[in-house]
């Protein structure tokens, strides 16, 4: 696989890259994989998130990372499971209208879940604005997501792919793509399996912002 994938979300395993694996939830109950921490997003309705802490009710635009077993029935949504990784329980949204971040061209970016430690997986809000013709871009590591707002384009060497809101999509490394909108703009959640960014045992806000006094 070296292009744009999109994805239909129905019920069941979407698309299966080894240790990463792609499914989607619509309405029955999906049961998260063990062993692996589990990053949703809720495309439609409102889904109820159940682990070993309870369960809370999710809207759409609502996201969570899960690090132990769980399942979410109702509505629609997308998960993305790394297999022998021990993430952070997070729950959060919905997304705001813009990112807090600057982008390529005019778009912007939050980070909705942080890496734990630098390296560690990511997941971000990508917004990008009416009448953009995204610089065509490559990332080092894949790029998993869902549409959530708006329409556009992804466009390759391979051809052009329209976006709607509710689809997933996949783009493995190295592929050369962009994002293009007309008169609406279109929100995406975007997973990263890695990053070049988070905190250290020796570079964090509480060794950092501690203070011995000398003598």
């Amino acid at each position: 696989m070296t292009t744009f994938i999109p994805l239909e979300i129905r019920h069941g395993l979407l698309l299966d890259l080894d240790s990463v694996q792609i499914w989607g939830w619509d309405e029955e109950c999906l049961t998260l994989p063990d062993g692996a921490t589990s990053y949703g997003m809720v495309t439609r309705g409102r889904s109820v998130l159940r682990d070993v802490w309870g369960g809370c009710e999710l809207g759409q635009g609502m996201f969570f990372a899960l690090p132990d077993p769980g399942s979410m029935r109702g509505g629609a949504g997308l998960v993305i499971a790394l297999s022998g990784y021990r993430g952070l329980r997070q729950i959060g949204g919905p997304l705001e209208t813009v990112g807090r971040l600057r982008y390529i061209d005019g778009c912007s970016d939050t980070l909705l879940i942080c890496p734990p430690r630098v390296g560690e997986p990511c997941l971000n809000h990508l917004h990008i604005p009416p009448h953009t013709d995204q610089t065509p871009h490559t990332h080092p590591s894949a790029r998993i997501g869902v549409i959530l707002h708006g329409t556009g384009e992804c466009r390759t060497s391979d051809g052009v792919f329209p976006l709607r809101p509710g689809m997933g999509w996949y783009i493995p490394s190295g592929c050369l793509h962009s994002f293009f909108t007309e008169e609406v703009a279109l929100d995406v959640v975007a997973w990263h399996p890695d990053s070049d960014f988070g905190p250290r045992d020796d570079n964090h806000p509480m060794i950092n912002r501690t203070v011995i006094p000398v003598g």
